[in-house]
């Protein structure tokens, strides 16, 4: 069987094969080594930037496409674009060539950028400089970087949009069904690297500096990996945070503590034909826990069990992305189903389609996402490491551009 190969975690800004129109809405094109960034001047007849807003992309498969970016910010519940224009601001949308590679890479496309915005600047107006999601990440260890290494950023404000800046999560019971699809199938011609594409994307190296806790195959313990460890070993080497510079963040999950009702160690997502007979994924719970069953027809069945986890999938924070790209826009656990649908050739049963992404205490840097007090408790703005932030009024989609995140990143940026 033949079937196109598409990225099956793909961010809240959907890339390939788009179901919206395509524009050319932007004014100038900054061509940059490993990716490019697209500008949206404030008024029509500029030639430079006046008030630059660079803003970077987030964490999916190959190149960031600058129409899904756009059409995201601004065909949703808030124009966002239009907005900052309005405002005075020239709004720069960054992108990558591969925007699974390290974070540090593409902090050098960020960094770039950031030169690039200083030398076309017209006037002296300070830049506001962050990104969506991973993008966050990206931009905070560029402008840290940058005043290391002896570098002025010219920048007055950061501002992250549901970063996971003390980590991201994907259920492990999902990492190793990922992981078992390619060891199994991987190889079917014309099929297999469409089934073995969510495993490669789960071991690319941002997702594994992202993840809190991660797994590279089937047998292996879920830990934090070493990339990550090197991340921010290298992120605390150039001070952590840019300084001199406010730091602003939003999170698409409540502050409140108020969780998104998916409860611990109960199944997510069952098979239902012979090919996967009695496969199944749970929940994460506290304590020692089988997560998955993995089972293929005529082999035995394996077991993947954690330890020490916290009961992270109904946590307060921005919902898994749903796979825009997908039938049924799947997220986590439902692009699982999803592959096993392929294989059985009938759908499987899913009860939880998503699960947390990034809780927001991570997303607004108040606090590690290790136990459950922390996950489900209010946040005190007085942990947090950012100085000043929003958390959505209810658990959203993550990255979800909305009215009530976007008025307040305005007020924010005119208010300086």
């Amino acid at each position: 069987m033949s079937m196109p190969v598409v990225s099956i975690w793909d961010n809240a800004m959907p890339g390939a094969q788009p179901a919206y129109p395509r524009t050319s809405a932007w004014d100038a094109t900054w061509p940059l080594e490993g990716g490019t960034a697209w500008v949206f001047y404030s008024t029509p007849g500029q030639s430079s930037v006046r008030k630059p807003v660079i803003l970077s992309d987030g964490f999916s498969a190959g190149k960031s496409d600058p129409d899904a970016l756009w059409n995201a910010l601004e065909n949703g519940e808030y124009p966002f674009v239009s907005s900052l224009r309005e405002a005075g601001f020239d709004l720069v949308l960054l992108g990558f060539e591969e925007r699974s590679a390290s974070i540090i890479d593409n902090a050098g496309v960020a960094i770039q950028c950031i030169k690039k915005a200083i030398d076309d600047r017209e006037g002296t107006a300070k830049l506001t400089v962050g990104g969506f999601s991973m993008g966050g990440l990206v931009t905070r260890y560029a402008l840290a970087k940058m005043q290391h290494d002896g570098d002025d950023p010219q920048t007055s404000t950061y501002l992250s949009y549901d970063t996971p800046h003390r980590g991201a999560w994907l259920p492990i019971a999902v990492q190793a069904f990922a992981h078992w699809v390619k060891d199994n199938w991987g190889s079917i011609p014309g099929f297999g690297e469409l089934l073995g594409s969510f495993s490669v994307l789960v071991n690319s190296p941002a997702a594994r500096e992202l993840l809190r806790w991660h797994i590279g195959t089937v047998s292996a313990e879920a830990g934090q990996d070493r990339a990550r460890i090197d991340f921010l070993a290298e992120l605390e080497r150039v001070g952590g945070w840019p300084e001199g510079v406010r730091l602003l963040g939003v999170g698409n999950g409540a502050g409140t503590g108020a969780g998104n009702n998916i409860p611990a160690r109960v199944t997510a997502m069952r098979t239902t034909g012979q090919e996967l007979t009695g496969t199944r994924l749970d929940t994460q719970n506290t304590g020692e826990q089988v997560v998955a069953v993995l089972k293929k027809a005529g082999a035995a069945e394996i077991q993947i069990t954690t330890s020490g986890l916290p009961d992270i999938d109904g946590a307060p924070g921005g919902l898994f992305p749903e796979a825009h790209n997908l039938p049924g826009h799947p997220g986590n656990f439902g692009t699982a189903a999803f592959l096993a649908g392929l294989l059985e050739g009938m759908p499987a049963e899913l009860t939880y389609n998503t699960s947390t992404f990034v809780p927001s205490v991570s997303a607004v840097a108040a606090g590690d996402i290790d136990d459950h007090d922390t996950l489900y408790s209010k946040i005190d703005p007085a942990d947090s490491e950012l100085d000043a932030f929003m958390c959505a009024s209810e658990n959203e989609g993550h990255t979800l551009m909305t009215e009530e995140l976007g008025e307040w990143i305005l007020t924010k940026l005119q208010g300086e």
